[in-house]
């Protein structure tokens, strides 16, 4: 880790504070940012607080009624535990849920919110150190709910949960890239059929018109296990062609940057869902996952790899536009600062730094902060 000697912030002189007297200052409009989840309390009414534990079979609760003593954890099946959340709405509770966020999707969210309850949902994490069971996680996070809602806004960090749209919107592009991933799995089963019973190299795109002609040599047993991987790959190959279109289709009228590409910028806003979600630069950097590590103490500063806690989507996509928006835009004024530093040792850091800021910029065009003129970038 590189290890640096803080300084005192200082503005250069030749910064120029107020805008100059012949040269009015441009009033933009941003739109309003969608806030993270924060919950409403009544006074009047007595709060229940439940920490879920959430498997497929069944979902570990441990409810706390106002500040007394957690209750007993309590097993329920996912329609039990809304039946319950309703009977305790009817009978005047304010309830509160948190619980991890998963692979089962937000259907337990959304039923709590129906039921009359908010619901919260935080990132996986280490709850009770060494020691881990269902019991023990609701009630950890019960009691961190607890806490949060008493004022520690450092007990938990709600996750935003995107809508219905937005989260099938989301899917296009992640079933793009498994039918991708699909195909070339299909595609190496073939080579290793015809490696293991007959010593012979199957052409790229073996499965494509001309060079499946040309199998016809090949045995007939071997033949027939490859005509039926090429059926497979033929039709998932047609899905992934109409799912490309219909996913272009998106931003079809859209003017965009030159080396962006359509399908990458349409993974992007998949993957972030709303632009306006940001409300500054920092946090869009800590979407990405590019922040630098860092173990700093006194007056010095220890910086490290980068934390990659964010969306590893977005980042590797990030990171594949750099490289080309550094062929085709040439004027991209971020890059202008880094570029003597890519011939160096240093290229690999400054391309995640450049996929950092890459976020930002993106983030301000998308958002109508600013224009692609001001950016450095021209249009496709």
């Amino acid at each position: 880790m590189k290890t640096y000697i803080l300084k005192p912030t200082t503005t250069p002189p030749t910064v120029c504070l107020t805008p100059a007297s012949d040269k009015p200052a441009m009033v933009k409009i941003i739109p309003p940012r969608q806030p993270l989840p924060t919950a409403v309390i009544d006074p009047s009414k007595p709060m229940l607080k439940l920490g879920l534990d959430v498997h497929l079979e069944f979902i570990m609760a441990v409810a706390q009624k106002d500040h007394a003593n957690p209750h007993t954890p309590r097993k329920f099946t996912r329609e039990q535990l809304v039946a319950q959340v309703k009977k305790w709405v009817a009978e005047g509770f304010q309830v509160f849920c948190v619980q991890e966020s998963c692979g089962f999707g937000f259907v337990l969210h959304r039923e709590l919110l129906a039921a009359g309850a908010q619901s919260f949902l935080i990132t996986p994490s280490a709850l009770n150190g060494q020691r881990k069971t269902d019991k023990l996680d609701a009630r950890a996070l019960c009691l961190r709910l607890s806490r949060w809602l008493d004022g520690n806004r450092e007990e938990l960090a709600p996750i935003r949960i995107p809508s219905e749209a937005e989260q099938r919107q989301r899917e296009g592009t992640r079933r793009r890239k498994f039918l991708a991933g699909a195909i070339r799995s299909l595609a190496n089963r073939g080579h290793s059929q015809v490696a293991e019973y007959g010593h012979a190299q199957l052409p790229h795109r073996w499965w494509g018109p001309r060079n499946w002609q040309k199998l016809t040599t090949l045995d007939p047993w071997v033949l027939g296990v490859l005509a039926k991987l090429r059926e497979l790959i033929l039709g998932m190959e047609a899905q992934l062609a109409e799912l490309e279109a219909e996913l272009l289709a998106r931003v079809k009228d859209q003017v965009t940057p030159k080396g962006l590409g359509g399908m990458t910028l349409v993974t992007l806003d998949g993957e972030v869902c709303n632009w306006h979600r940001f409300s500054n630069r920092k946090q869009v950097g800590s979407y990405t996952g590019g922040c630098p590590g860092e173990h700093s103490s006194g007056n010095k500063r220890r910086v490290g790899s980068i934390d990659r806690l964010g969306n590893g989507r977005v980042r590797a996509l990030l990171v594949e536009a750099v490289w080309r928006f550094l062929q085709w835009q040439p004027n991209w004024k971020a890059a202008a600062k880094m570029k003597t530093k890519l011939g160096t040792a240093m290229k690999k850091k400054t391309v995640i730094a450049l996929a950092r800021q890459l976020a930002i910029d993106l983030w301000r065009w998308r958002t109508s902060r600013c224009t692609m003129e001001e950016l450095g970038w021209v249009p496709a």
